[in-house]
């Protein structure tokens, strides 16, 4: 079970690093149970012979994630349903056999590697940018806000609510403002689980910015996961299950909105997208698996519980989720080349990010535990910095914004390179089987269009 398999045809090797980490976590935890409780506990052979990766997530009902982008929060739309609660010793048993299965799958060689001593600061023209992003207000949304602003760019923080967009504001300015030093920032509401939300705000950036004004990069990057023990649906204000709701519909109409606000020839759009898109994927493979089916539930109509058809998943939901976010990228970047437009819109994934806001709704004592283990001992998580970094790389890199419809995605760990992965570990990469379905795609577009009630001008083809 630690055979190290890559979908990128590398040749199969044992991997005793990996079977080093399972024996000291396992160990540990046997350490303490010992030391906490008075029942004895089971042998630690016993428990080695037992691993099994393709089981252990469903042992908690905390979700591992790997985007860091963050906004919306289902507990302050409506009550928190009553979702199983772990102890603090349950939850650090958890997390010891959690984390040799999130390296099933990677390549020993890249978390061996030496973490270089000091990393360069990436290159980008100085050329001021008017940028947008969504769910800028923690996580890697505040993160890529704050370094965009330090280089001089016009940064919009659009926020679900406007005391979040100004708490944003005013944590950037206290960060690099002072002196001649005055960030560029704009503080706005848009809330991506109602539609009316985003008309308003997309009708506001409008008229601030003049008739002239354009966008040089829309970051949608805002994200909502909500704990998978849940069983409750929440929806959105016009009824669409919540997480695809926002994830997708919501970030699909604002692109509606505001793509002929994007400069011609020289424009972006970067999704924050996730790695578990690909039920192929280590992240992706754990616990429910990502798939549209045959888009049964959308045919349906807006009240949909899931995109397939199926009964609700808080899990798959989010999975589904970031897959209808790499399908919406491709889709829409077939459509602007068809259309000539010369805007160029991208996806990726900022790996396997705890600390971030996506995690809220997770028991904190495992979140907690799990965020140490994962970035900082066994170093196969990213720091909510670097992923700052690699959403900055995504919004103002030329060869990056070069050409479309790409998926960019980098190995576990590899924060570890600091800016020296961008363009390097961080890089294109293949997207799922079902991403790659071209069909599906387009008629995800048309479905999406016919439930927000919009067509728009770049959808004529």
């Amino acid at each position: 079970i630690f055979s190290i398999h890559s979908r990128r045809k590398r040749k199969m090797a044992r991997s005793h690093p990996l079977l080093i980490v399972a024996v000291a976590t396992t160990f540990f935890t046997q350490a303490y149970s010992f030391s906490t409780s008075p029942l004895p506990s089971k042998s630690f052979s016993s428990n080695l012979r037992s691993f099994n990766p393709n089981t252990i997530l469903k042992a908690t009902s905390s979700k591992s994630t790997d985007d860091g982008a963050d906004d919306h929060d289902p507990s302050e739309q409506t009550q928190r349903s009553n979702e199983p609660s772990i102890s603090r010793r349950q939850a650090f048993r958890q997390s010891s056999l959690i984390l040799p299965a999130l390296m099933i799958g990677t390549n020993p060689q890249i978390l061996l590697k030496p973490t270089p001593s000091s990393a360069i600061l990436v290159p980008f023209s100085d050329e001021k940018q008017t940028i947008v992003i969504t769910g800028c207000n923690s996580g890697i949304g505040l993160d890529a806000a704050a370094r965009m602003s330090k280089r001089g760019h016009k940064i919009v923080l659009a926020c679900r609510t406007l005391s979040k967009a100004e708490g944003a504001k005013k944590a950037i300015e206290e960060e690099i403002g002072g002196g001649d030093r005055n960030p560029d920032l704009i503080a706005a509401e848009c809330d991506l689980a109602s539609l009316e939300s985003i008309a308003a705000f997309s009708k506001g950036l409008k008229e601030g910015l003049g008739p002239d004004g354009k966008i040089d990069v829309l970051c949608l990057n805002a994200g909502l996961a909500r704990n998978t023990a849940a069983k409750d649906v929440l929806r959105t204000k016009e009824g669409f299950e919540l997480t695809v709701g926002t994830n997708h519909f919501g970030h699909f109409y604002l692109t509606q909105l505001l793509l002929p606000m994007v400069k011609q020839n020289t424009g972006k759009i970067v999704v924050t997208a996730s790695a578990v898109h690909d039920p192929e994927s280590p992240g992706g493979g754990q616990g429910s698996l990502a798939t549209l089916g045959n888009l049964a539930g959308l045919e349906k109509g807006h009240t949909f519980d899931m995109v397939d058809g199926g009964s609700f998943d808080a899990d798959k939901a989010y999975k589904d989720s970031k897959l209808c976010n790499v399908l919406f990228t491709r889709e829409l970047q077939r459509r602007l080349d068809s259309s000539g437009a010369g805007i160029n819109a991208n996806c990726f994934s900022p790996g396997l990010i705890v600390g971030t806001g996506l995690f809220r709704d997770q028991n904190p004592v495992f979140t907690k535990l799990f965020d140490v283990a994962a970035t900082n001992l066994l170093k196969v998580g990213e720091s909510t910095h670097w992923g700052g970094g690699a959403l900055e790389y995504m919004a103002l890199d030329k060869t990056v914004g070069s050409k479309g419809g790409f998926y960019y995605n980098s190995p576990p760990g590899s924060s570890k390179y600091g800016e020296n992965a961008f363009g390097d570990q961080f890089n294109i990469d293949q997207v799922s089987k079902e991403a790659m379905d071209n069909s599906k795609a387009k008629r995800l577009w048309e479905l999406s269009e016919k439930l927000v009630g919009i067509s728009a001008t770049s959808s004529n083809a």
